[in-house]
């Protein structure tokens, strides 16, 4: 079953730590309303919201992606680049643990899951501030007895990798050409954001959706009811109008208070597949 682990928003969201952006202040009410938004969102296409309670004590905790790499068969809990960030592994370790046999990286390896981008057994992640070379050969050196190739990607001007380029489905990557080196991005199709949206990049893709016709919809001779959809802030209408006239199915929701935080879409879940544990 697709499972979706989420955090709820933290009430010192305020004190998040930014690298790239100036600071601005974040409606905490906004925030809330957005982040459930969000995980309704991931409902209605089908993942069981897994909530968990917020961190009064960690500004950035709602951004669990960074906390962990889930694959199919480990999940890896890095050492966050952030040292104010690292106490958000504890309870999300404990929670991933339902799902998943746990690896531990260890210092002097620093790692966000941000920076991790998973296409397949193709594993890209971003050399970046926030995930150092010797995070890049742990994470190797813990998925490559699963048949993982690890693929290291320069990243600048940027927080994280998947900040520059998203996959999308079909083989293409939604990129900033700016802010990633696609070097090694060789073999996919490069879909470039729009020079006016520079912050596009980040889009995130739930594969497999069943899309249940509506009361008085009948689908046509040989209509795939399953369908891949692309969550993306709608701060960016001309991506989401790019998206579209390409033939990607587009849901769009404001994820604005937490663009504010050097946040997107990706980086408010950890998706993957797996059983109930109650069941």
């Amino acid at each position: 079953m697709l499972t979706a682990i989420t955090r709820q928003v933290s009430p010192s969201i305020n004190r998040c730590e930014l690298t790239f952006h100036a600071k601005e202040p974040i409606d905490l009410a906004k925030a809330i309303a957005q982040h459930e938004a969000y995980e309704e969102c991931l409902r209605s296409l089908g993942a069981r919201v897994v909530s968990l309670e917020a961190e009064p004590d960690l500004p950035d905790a709602v951004f669990v992606e960074d906390a962990a790499i889930v694959v199919d068969e480990v999940a890896v809990i890095p050492v966050m680049g952030a040292a104010s960030r690292r106490p958000e592994t504890e309870s999300l370790a404990r929670a991933l643990s339902v799902y998943r046999p746990l690896k531990f990286m260890r210092a002097p390896a620093t790692l966000d899951g941000g920076d991790v981008m998973r296409i397949g057994r193709r594993v890209f992640v971003g050399a970046s501030s926030r995930t150092n070379v010797e995070g890049i050969a742990q994470l190797q050196a813990a998925l490559s007895p699963f048949d993982y190739e690890v693929i290291a990607v320069d990243v600048r001007h940027c927080l994280h990798l998947k900040s520059g380029c998203s996959y999308v489905g079909q083989n293409s990557i939604l990129v900033n050409r700016e802010l990633a080196d696609v070097t090694p991005l060789a073999g996919f199709e490069l879909i470039d954001v729009p020079a006016s949206e520079p912050g596009a990049a980040n889009v995130l893709l739930i594969e497999g959706v069943i899309d249940d016709a509506k009361e008085g919809v009948i689908r046509g001779p040989g209509e795939d009811a399953v369908k891949d959809v692309l969550i993306v802030p709608s701060t960016f209408p001309q991506t989401i109008a790019l998206l579209e006239t390409r033939g990607f199915n587009v849901r769009a929701i404001d994820v604005s208070e937490f663009q504010k935080a050097e946040g997107g879409v990706t980086c408010k879940s950890i998706i993957f597949n797996a059983a109930d544990p109650d069941s």
